[in-house]
C-alpha cells in the first residue's frame, strides 16, 4: 500500500462510517475503480480506531456521563441520570454482535456481491428518505424505552451487510419511532462506539493470531486521516442536520448505486 491508497482510503473510510451513505460500498468500489488489492486486516485496524477514537472524543462528556451513570446504578440497584440510556446502548449492541458472531463467513463471502451491494444502497437511501419525510418526530433521548434499543439494534444489525450503511440504518429506525432528526443520529452515533470496539477487537485478534504483517507506515497514515475525517464529518453532520435533512444523502445514494451497478455490473 503506498502513501496515496494509504491516505485516500482512510479519508473515505473516515468520512463514509458516520455518514448515512455507506462505508462498505465505497471501499468495495473505489479498489474496483483503481484497480487496488485489498488493503488488509492491518489497516482495516488502523481505520476502525481512528473513527472510534474520534465518536469518543466528540461526544466525550456524553460517553462519560452515561459510563459514570452506567456504573452507578448498577452498583445502586436504581436508574441514576443518564444509566438506562447506558442500558439502551448494551441492549442496542446486542442483535449486531449476535448477528456477526453467526453471519461473519456468510457476510464476507456471499454477502458482497455488487448486486447485493447497489440493492442495499438504493434501498435503505430510499427508505431514509422516507423516514425523514414522516411528520411527528418529536421524541428526545430522555424519551427512549428499551424497546427502541431493540429495534434500532436490530436495525445496526443489518447494517453487517454491505451497501445498507450502520449510521444510515439505525438513523432510519429512529426516525420511524418518532425520534428528532438530532435524537436520532446522536443515539446512532453513540451506538457506534460499542459495535466498533467488537469489530475493533475481532481485528485485533485476527492480526494477533495470524502472520500478517502489518504497514506500519500505511497503519499510521489510515488512522490519522480516518481519525481527522471522522470528526470533522460528525461535527458538520450534527451542524448541518436540521437545515439540510436527509435528502441529500438520499440523493446521493441513488447515485452511488447507479455508479456501482454501471462500473461493477
Amino acid at each position: 500500500m503506498d502513501v496515496f491508497q494509504a491516505l485516500f482510503l482512510g479519508l473515505l473510510q473516515g468520512l463514509t462510517e458516520f455518514l448515512p451513505i455507506s462505508s462498505s460500498a465505497h471501499l468495495i468500489l473505489t479498489p474496483a475503480l483503481f484497480g487496488w488489492t485489498d488493503q488488509g486486516v492491518g489497516f482495516d485496524l488502523s481505520v476502525h480506531v481512528g473513527t472510534l477514537l474520534a465518536v469518543v472524543l466528540y461526544f466525550r462528556r456524553d460517553v462519560f456521563g452515561i459510563a459514570r451513570d452506567g456504573l452507578i446504578s448498577v452498583s445502586r440497584r436504581k436508574i441514576v441520570g443518564q444509566g438506562a440510556l447506558a442500558w439502551y446502548l448494551v441492549i442496542g449492541t446486542i442483535p449486531a454482535g449476535l448477528a456477526g458472531l453467526a453471519l461473519l463467513d456468510m457476510i464476507d463471502n456471499e454477502l458482497r456481491a455488487v448486486e447485493v451491494i447497489v440493492f442495499t444502497t438504493l434501498f435503505f437511501g430510499l427508505l431514509l428518505g422516507l423516514a425523514d419525510w414522516l411528520p411527528k418526530r418529536q421524541r428526545t433521548l430522555d424519551k427512549l424505552n428499551w424497546k427502541d434499543a431493540v429495534l434500532v439494534g436490530i436495525a445496526q444489525a443489518m447494517a453487517l451487510v454491505p451497501g445498507t450503511s450502520r449510521s444510515g440504518v439505525t438513523i432510519t429506525a429512529g426516525l420511524f419511532l418518532g425520534m428528532t432528526r438530532e435524537t436520532a443520529s446522536r443515539f446512532s452515533f453513540l451506538l457506534a462506539i460499542p459495535i466498533i470496539v467488537l469489530a475493533s477487537a475481532v481485528k485485533l485478534l485476527e492480526v494477533a493470531t495470524s502472520d500478517v504483517i502489518v504497514d506500519w507506515s500505511g497503519f499510521l497514515i489510515g488512522g490519522v486521516t480516518s481519525f481527522l475525517m471522522a470528526i470533522t464529518a460528525i461535527h458538520f453532520f450534527l451542524k448541518w442536520l436540521n437545515k439540510v435533512g436527509m435528502w441529500p444523502y438520499v440523493i446521493y445514494r441513488i447515485v452511488l448505486a447507479g455508479v456501482i451497478y454501471a462500473v461493477l455490473m
